[in-house]
């Protein structure tokens, strides 16, 4: 009965150890993609939070420009060989990289110079790849007209990435919570505002607010608006010339770098390295 029971407990354990893990099935190597979710440098304020006047850090201030500095340094840990930015191809980003490493634009705040033309010129790279993109609503817009669609104009009803309600409220403290001066140095908010714990709340903000607009407006206006834009841009990404010893820097606003992270992790063809782990 022993030596029965021996025999049935070895078989069941090599039957569970031979059973293949659902990435044992994705074999090929992969290019490895570090996506830097940063706050604008320069502050448009474009974007649902604003940032005060007086919570704003100058990063061309002595101070805060060694803390840039250690930033670059950290994420050049990462070795890689193409950057993607958050840009528009309109934005002309390789020449202004050509006039960048001529000397230009050393008094520009903007994280695109700061860090993604300062890294390509520290690691001799000369292209970098502008990836954003607009949304399918964009395109419906243009083609249907906004004002002359009553079908348009009801579901963009009060859709701003404004609310009053408890949950938004707790996300205002939480994004003033986040600003640079609440942390000893710049790298150290990079860290916090990159982890995964802090891009599952931040993406959470999208569903939270005006996603609750009426039956299915507030999803309808996520999908086919904020969703879509940054599926295109995740698409673009692709569309890079690449190989699986790539290693891609995308650097974007940390609201694209929340829905990236679930497009990356989710995607078969990159391995998605965490901001936190570089040495």
């Amino acid at each position: 009965m022993k030596t029965l029971l021996y025999s049935l407990f070895f078989c069941l354990s090599a039957i569970i150890s031979a059973q293949k893990k659902p990435s044992d099935y994705f074999p090929e190597p992969k290019a490895k993609v570090l996506v830097v979710g940063s706050f604008h440098f320069d502050y448009p304020n474009l974007d649902a939070h604003k940032t005060e006047k007086g919570d704003q850090v100058d990063v061309l201030s002595p101070k805060t420009a060694q803390e840039v500095t250690a930033l670059v340094d950290y994420i050049k840990k990462f070795r890689p060989t193409k950057i993607a930015i958050e840009a528009w191809p309109g934005w002309n980003a390789n020449q202004k990289l050509k006039e960048y490493k001529e000397g230009k634009y050393k008094d520009q705040r903007d994280e695109r110079y700061q860090l993604a033309m300062r890294i390509a010129k520290e690691l001799n790279l000369n292209e970098l790849y502008s990836i954003d993109a607009g949304s399918v609503l964009d395109d419906l817009e243009k083609k249907f007209g906004k004002t002359d669609s009553l079908y348009f104009k009801n579901m963009s009803r009060d859709y701003d990435f404004v609310s009053d309600d408890p949950v938004s409220q707790q996300y205002n403290a939480f994004f003033k919570s986040s600003e640079p001066k609440n942390f000893k140095s710049i790298l150290d908010l990079f860290k916090f505002m990159n982890s995964k714990e802090y891009h599952q709340y931040e993406y959470g903000a999208y569903l939270s607010g005006d996603f609750k607009l009426r039956e299915h407006d507030g999803a309808d206006m996520l999908a086919l608006y904020w969703y879509d834009r940054n599926l295109r841009m995740f698409r673009n990404i692709q569309n890079i010339p690449q190989s699986p010893d790539d290693r891609i820097l995308v650097i974007a606003g940390n609201g694209h770098a929340s829905v990236l992270r679930q497009l990356f992790t989710s995607s078969p063809d990159y391995d998605y390295i965490e901001f936190s782990s570089l040495k």
